[in-house]
């Protein structure tokens, strides 16, 4: 027996969800013996996204039963059935934890529809649930409401049976351990976590690294992956069994760590063999006249370069930015507002090189290399300080000619003052277009403690 279903929530925070609307057909595998629908009060508001994704508001549930008036009856109905539904990890989850809520210990097998429909139909374009029913000529009305979406499981579900020839749906996809809940070895793992900012390592059982990560708060983050949907997400909860992390305080040191472990220890599931994190640049130049200008443009290896970014609207952006809060020239800096603003005969919009009370070339070179270089690494000798692991600690980032050289923890100042022993508590690490680029963007958003010049 099997009792499909399909449950629309509130959404918000994980295990904060309530349910809205519930729908399950208790189907014998022939025809639909039984049938439970129903409206929720969640006693909690419904979320904005979620109101104009499902129609539901928060007036349609004031007279609607709450979850304890139900609960009964989906005991019942779910009784000695397989739960079904697509994406059965997220809806057996949520019922369980309105279960929990009464002191209810409510257990179930799940049969997931995605599983079954990427085994048995694995060419589909797409395996969500209105794709995969219109690419099957399967009719469904009111997508995501639960009982049409509970319907079009069904009509999928009986598909799915009669193409499993073999009959190996009990046998290799029914699961038998409770799904959504974490196992009491995940629950250990991230009970182990601490909510701090760091890089976390998931090992298999023979010892492999198989994922890197960093994260402002590991124990949220490794939860996440117990937690997580996807076939990718899947195969590192079945394959993790042991988890270690490392504090580094400095969310900067966590990118940066990140970026240097992946490159050497290349694990399984997060090694990407890209070139370069950026993909276009802000460059500088000398116009015709010796004035400075800036540009945003795919990057380049061969041209002199300020700073980089992952779009050319971040390079444009930050372009407009440094011209606006330095009183730069649009027009120099080529950014569509010259157009409207300034006009060669009118009054100055600047102190840019283009109008009639122009500034001296060396002036306004002067000023413009100041601003840019607020932002830029190159040709600089400093340390970055920032928090350390534990108080009293701080992490230092030691940059040399505008190259990162690596990182460490110190705890008193003339370990930073002294250069031979700033370079001894120093891990050295590869310095690159790719550290550059890690530095750069960090320090345009966020602030680190401060910033030594080792040449001062």
């Amino acid at each position: 027996m099997y009792a499909v279903l399909d449950i629309e929530t509130t959404g918000g925070k994980y295990n904060e969800e309530g349910i809205t609307e519930i729908a399950i057909h208790k189907f014998d595998g022939h025809q639909v013996v039984d049938k439970f629908i129903s409206l929720v009060n969640p006693e909690r508001e419904i979320q904005p996204f979620v109101v104009n994704l499902t129609g539901i508001n928060n007036k349609m549930l004031r007279t609607a039963p709450k979850f304890h008036e139900v609960a009964k009856r989906i005991v019942e109905i779910t009784q000695d059935s397989v739960l079904v539904a697509h994406n059965a990890q997220f809806d057996y989850r949520i019922l369980r934890t309105e279960f929990r809520r009464l002191g209810y210990n409510f257990e179930r097998k799940t049969l997931c529809t995605v599983d079954l429909a990427k085994r048995l139909i694995p060419n589909a374009e797409s395996h969500s649930l209105g794709k995969l029913v219109r690419s099957l000529g399967i009719p469904v009305s009111d997508r995501h409401r639960a009982n049409g979406d509970a319907l079009a499981t069904l009509k999928l579900f009986k598909v799915l049976l009669s193409k499993d020839m073999d009959k190996s749906i009990l046998s290799h996809v029914v699961r038998s351990e409770t799904q959504g809940e974490l196992s009491p070895r995940q629950l250990d793992i991230v009970e182990q976590m601490p909510s701090e900012t760091g890089i976390y390592y998931m090992y298999n059982k023979e010892g492999e690294l198989i994922f890197l990560g960093k994260s402002n708060n590991i124990k949220k983050k490794v939860n996440q992956h117990f937690i997580k949907n996807g076939d990718r997400a899947r195969q590192i909860q079945k394959e993790t069994k042991k988890v270690i992390f490392e504090k580094t305080g400095s969310e900067l040191v966590a990118l940066l760590k990140e970026n240097e472990e992946l490159t050497r220890n290349k694990p399984k599931y997060t090694y990407h063999k890209r070139q370069k994190l950026f993909s276009h640049a802000v460059y500088q130049a000398v116009d015709e006249r010796g004035y400075v200008t800036l540009k945003a443009a795919s990057h380049t290896f061969s041209k002199k370069v300020v700073t980089t970014f992952n779009s050319f609207q971040g390079a444009q952006n930050f372009i407009h930015q440094i011209t606006i809060e330095n009183g730069l020239c649009d027009k120099l800096n080529g950014l569509p507002e010259a157009k409207s603003k300034c006009n060669e005969s009118g009054q100055t919009c600047c102190k840019g090189g283009h109008t009639r009370n122009k500034e001296d070339v060396l002036d306004y070179n002067k000023r413009a290399r100041q601003a840019i270089a607020k932002f830029s690494l190159a040709g600089k000798n400093v340390v970055l300080v920032d928090k350390g692991r534990e108080t009293g600690e701080y992490s230092a980032i030691l940059i040399k000619n505008g190259i990162f050289q690596g990182l460490g923890y110190y705890d008193l100042n003339h370990q930073i003052n002294n250069i031979h022993i700033l370079e001894s508590i120093i891990t050295p690490m590869k310095g690159d277009a790719n550290t550059t680029h890690i530095i750069e963007s960090y320090l345009r958003k966020k602030r680190v403690i401060k910033i030594l010049d080792l040449n001062s």
